[in-house]
């Protein structure tokens, strides 16, 4: 079984998803091995260890360069066996030499139909503010493979969401959340780590 990292920055509502998924039987081919948070004061910690999940702090030093605060992040998951790596509200930008040690095994989350409201700047609350300010009607939520370019990654899968008449950003957030990002995650994770496993994908899942 595959041990998965997932990294969280905020209050670990995806995360909740993927403890979730796995207490239930829908995440099977790896298990939540660790979290790890950019910010030592997340929510998210208390979810993972409520879940009884080993959790990590990582927060970028000041002046910090991206290899740098990678290299660490490259030791502290190969201290822990750590197979794949799932970005769930991390809101860091993860250097070249994590994206090349982890190559096709670092999935992001991101709360619209990638290419649109996706890049530099655009995460959390910014997203749905910039969804509302176009005036789009349908917005959703995407899962894809992390490379180095922003949101560029392969897209695995994308869920719609419709934008109602007196949407705020808190409400198509947290819709998108329910109806999207909740959904796919948990499945996408499930699917790769099934992959690298090696075993034969399931047709009907």
């Amino acid at each position: 079984m595959l041990r998965i990292a997932v990294l969280v920055s905020g209050g670990g509502t995806n995360l909740q998803a993927l403890l979730d998924a796995e207490k239930n039987g829908d995440l099977r081919s790896g298990t939540i091995a660790l979290v790890v948070s950019s910010k030592e004061k997340a929510y998210a910690l208390a979810r993972a260890r409520n879940a009884g999940v080993q959790t990590a702090a990582l927060a970028k030093r000041r002046d910090e360069s991206a290899p740098s605060y990678g290299q660490r992040l490259i030791s502290l998951l190969r201290s822990n066996g750590i197979d794949m790596v799932v970005l769930a509200g991390f809101l860091l930008i993860l250097d070249a030499c994590v994206i090349r040690a982890y190559e096709g095994r670092i999935l992001n989350i991101h709360p619209s139909l990638i290419p649109s409201f996706c890049g530099m700047g655009y995460y959390g609350l910014k997203v749905h503010e910039a969804a509302l300010r176009y005036g789009v009607k349908v917005t959703g939520a995407s899962v894809h493979l992390v490379n180095e370019v922003p949101d560029g990654g392969r897209i695995l899968a994308q869920k719609a969401v419709e934008v109602l008449e007196g949407d705020t950003p808190e409400t198509l957030q947290r819709r998108v959340m329910e109806e999207a990002e909740w959904v796919l995650l948990p499945r996408e994770v499930e699917k790769l780590a099934k992959k690298l496993t090696g075993e034969p994908e399931d047709k009907n899942g």
